[in-house]
């Protein structure tokens, strides 16, 4: 993982100008309509900050977090939110969150910090809560530019989530990259923790 956080404090100011403008609105939307207006969304492994103000200008209340001190310093600056620099396993809260929005951060995990990253966002979201995650199409891990990748397609989604009680698939979709000259295809989807 300290490879990947240095990768990103190394190229922020790249993959900010790359990933700020990508047009994610389909997805953010799809996510958005399963939460109350005005309802408290976490940005788990926020990037750039792009989703954050996204969710922002519709009227959600937002917190956000990222591993990369540069890339939080980004996002503090485009939001206006006061950024946290925190990695998954820090994830402390319990039952805060109306939403958790981790859109292209988990997949940076090796398979057993995943298991314990998404029991520690589960334990930080509400009853009847919603929770976002998506991963480049595939399966298995590598690496690429310095950076971890933990790729999975939907039947390896579903053995992850089978060991985490009382969570449902609402919704699961593939979608192709939304930045410019990417051709990945990316496994969505939208998780109900039921009340």
């Amino acid at each position: 993982m300290n490879s990947t956080v240095d990768y990103y404090n190394q190229n922020a100011e790249k993959f900010y100008q790359t990933t700020v403008d990508a047009d994610m609105s389909d997805v953010q939307d799809r996510f958005l309509q399963y939460l109350p207006q005005g309802a408290l969304i976490l940005d788990a492994g926020c990037g750039s900050g792009r989703d954050s103000l996204a969710f922002l200008k519709k009227g959600f209340r937002v917190e956000a977090f990222d591993a990369a001190g540069n890339m939080v310093e980004k996002a503090s600056q485009l939001t206006a939110l006061n950024v946290r620099l925190q990695r998954f396993e820090d994830v402390s809260e319990q039952e805060k969150f109306d939403g958790i929005w981790a859109c292209a951060s988990l997949l940076h995990l090796p398979m057993p910090d995943l298991v314990t990253a998404l029991r520690k966002l589960l334990a930080a979201l509400k009853k009847d809560g919603y929770i976002y995650l998506s991963f480049k199409q595939g399966n298995g891990e590598r690496q690429k530019d310095g950076r971890h990748f933990t790729d999975l397609d939907e039947d390896a989604l579903q053995e992850l989530i089978r060991g985490h009680k009382g969570l449902v698939f609402q919704d699961i979709w593939i979608t192709k990259d939304a930045r410019k000259d990417q051709e990945d295809l990316w496994l969505n989807a939208i998780l109900h923790k039921e009340k």
